[in-house]
């Protein structure tokens, strides 16, 4: 078992209620979802919007490989509404869930970089994690996250 980290994002819709179906769909197809910060409110990053979003980050326990919690993630994430445009950068999004850990591994392959290479400049990311595991130490940056 690995344990792996996600953030989660929506600003359309329910936005609450869209990070909360997607928990429920990772824990009944990922694995066990073991500790899970607040839902905070944000502004946008990276693009402007009149949107503001609901941010969180959870920790699961999977038996999956990385690569295989993508293919699982991107599927629940089309099921929730998410259309992606892949030439018009950063969007409105009913829901977006990325991976920033997956243990202490370090990943580097077309479709997956782990850590997430931005995760440590954005402070929607960087709140939840905080608040959820202070004491995780980034393996690129070589810092505990209550740190950076």
């Amino acid at each position: 078992m690995e344990e792996i980290v996600l953030s989660f994002g929506s600003n359309l819709g329910n936005k609450k209620e869209n990070i909360l179906k997607a928990y429920g769909l990772l824990q009944a197809r990922l694995g066990k979802q073991i500790k899970t910060s607040d839902i905070i409110q944000t502004e946008p990053w990276g693009f402007t919007s009149e949107e503001l979003f609901a941010n969180s980050v959870a920790v699961f326990q999977t038996e999956y490989s990385a690569e295989e919690c993508l293919k699982i993630i991107n599927q629940i994430e089309k099921e929730l509404g998410r259309i992606r445009n892949m030439s018009a950068g950063y969007e409105n999004r009913v829901i977006d869930i990325d991976i920033l850990f997956y243990g202490d591994m370090i990943i580097n392959t077309p479709d997956l970089t782990v850590p997430h290479p931005l995760l440590h400049l954005r402070q929607f990311v960087m709140i939840p994690l905080k608040q959820i595991i202070p004491e995780w130490v980034h393996p690129v940056i070589k810092k505990k996250i209550k740190d950076i």
